[in-house]
């Protein structure tokens, strides 16, 4: 699959070639892309809800009511669920929400989720994602130009400094190096924005060069 290449400009910077059984899929697995977001959104959750049980609630513990005669139930303290400032019956724990995913699902998702945007003619090549000054106006400019309104951006092994700090002010854009693409961010965008190095840092990821650091991005 060969896509054209833009500058931050707007100019024809030549062409690039991309590997098509990695943005060729033409049939995308749905069920791949929501069983990898469902695992993504799980491992984030801090899991620290929690409600306290009778034994955890400070409420005296002395017999509210006379055992008979009252013509009531038979109650003893008052920490009791059914009653107003007692504990939590079967309430929430603190957990983990994470789960497993097979690492060849998680591959293969990532490759439906890039292939998902070039079917929908939602991928953009530039042939680098560098500022001279970091400056908002500027690059919001360029983006203008682009076309560019709702997009993830993917820079090389690192992201240039003045570029993030630009587009750290405008909504609706991140930025991310190579290693920290996943499936979540791709979907979330309306545009995918890939550099020539992030280019070539896919490939490699998908050929097992960045395999280690790229499943720990994904995880975060």
């Amino acid at each position: 699959m060969e896509l054209a290449v833009k500058t931050l400009a707007g100019k024809a910077a030549g062409n690039i070639t991309l590997d098509d059984a990695i943005f060729g899929i033409e049939d995308i697995r749905k069920d791949l892309l929501h069983r990898t977001v469902r695992w993504q959104l799980a491992k984030r959750q801090a899991g620290t809800h929690k409600t306290k049980t009778r034994s955890e609630v400070a409420r005296t513990t002395k017999k509210s009511i006379r055992q008979k005669g009252s013509g009531g139930a038979r109650h003893g303290s008052r920490n009791a669920p059914i009653f107003v400032g007692g504990g939590v019956a079967h309430g929430p724990r603190v957990r983990s929400h994470a789960h497993d995913l097979p690492k060849k699902v998680r591959k293969l998702a990532l490759a439906h989720a890039l292939s998902s945007k070039v079917v929908a003619d939602m991928i953009m090549v530039i042939d680098a994602a560098v500022l001279k000054e970091a400056k908002t106006k500027d690059l919001a400019a360029h983006f203008a130009g682009l076309g560019i309104e709702n997009a993830l951006i993917i820079s090389g092994i690192t992201v240039d400094e003045n570029f993030a700090k630009a587009a750290r002010n405008i909504p609706n854009v991140d930025v991310l190096p190579v290693a920290g693409l996943n499936v979540y961010d791709i979907l979330r965008r309306k545009t995918l924005v890939i550099t020539k190095e992030a280019a070539e840092g896919i490939q490699a990821r998908f050929d097992g060069a960045l395999a280690q650091p790229a499943i720990a991005a994904e995880a975060e």
